[in-house]
């Protein structure tokens, strides 16, 4: 049997604080991925950005490396761990940002549909965070990985079948992480933010997403949807010390879209 993993003791009394950590950020090009991108810099941190969009070369720097490639593919998951530890020396954090959606009855979804939502949501998370704690596990330092699912993993919406589906599937894998490498030192939790004010609908051909998902604020008691650096706060939080007694944990960011 492991030994029983440490309590750290942080060198600085800010246990929000990033300096000398490494992270992966999947999904970085725009919206909640490219939010958290700017605060786990600003936090010390240093990044590689990834998303399948080319526009997340804008992001390239001294503190952040780039790639772009398609989530649900292994090869760029073992790619995107590589050139973390290549490029910065080590690996601590990974958010699974990255994702899909698709708003249809359960009669009109079709396979393809279901495949293709699937396969991002989950089987992106499922290689990069397989990726990752391969590394992590290596190293000895243990690590953070922090997925973004959705109040959907937890709560039903109409039409949204895959896309809760998918979701679901990323918060359950995030316990299992958390049961089977905890005394390595790996801590895994979602976040599952309500309504987001992002372009994710843009997909599904509507033409003003953000305006579009701002009309949902009346769903949640805060009276609001939420902006995407509200979520990142979130994410940055569990995967920085200052939470490091949680783990396995389905932490909702969602106005008290739950509590009712």
């Amino acid at each position: 049997m492991l030994p029983i993993w440490p309590r750290r003791s942080g060198m600085t009394t800010n246990k929000l604080n990033l300096d000398g950590q490494v992270a992966v950020v999947t999904g970085a090009a725009r919206g909640i991925g490219r939010a958290t991108v700017d605060l786990l810099r600003a936090r010390g941190a240093r990044i590689v950005a990834s998303d399948i969009r080319n526009t997340v070369r804008d992001l390239e720097g001294s503190d952040i490396a780039t790639l772009v490639g398609d989530v649900a593919d292994e090869d760029v998951a073992k790619q995107t761990m590589a050139l973390a530890t290549q490029r910065f020396g080590r690996l601590d954090i990974l958010v699974n940002n990255a994702g899909r959606t698709l708003n249809k009855p359960l009669v009109d979804t079709s396979v393809a549909d279901w495949d293709a939502v699937m396969t991002t949501n989950a089987r992106g998370a499922f290689v990069h965070s397989r990726e990752a704690v391969r590394v992590m596990a290596a190293s000895g330092r243990g690590g953070a990985i922090v997925s973004v699912v959705s109040v959907v993993s937890a709560v039903a919406m109409k039409e949204l079948a895959a896309y809760a589906a998918s979701k679901g599937a990323v918060a359950q894998l995030v316990k299992v992480i958390a049961a089977e490498y905890g005394r390595h030192g790996i801590r895994a939790n979602a976040v599952a933010p309500g309504v987001v004010e992002t372009d994710i609908l843009e997909s599904t051909g509507v033409a003003d997403s953000r305006a579009t998902l701002a009309t949902f604020g009346d769903m949640h008691p805060i009276g609001r949807v939420a902006q995407t650096d509200e979520i990142a706060e979130v994410i940055a939080f569990l995967a920085s010390p200052a939470s490091s007694f949680m783990t396995g944990a389905l932490v909702m960011a969602d106005g008290g879209y739950t509590a009712i």
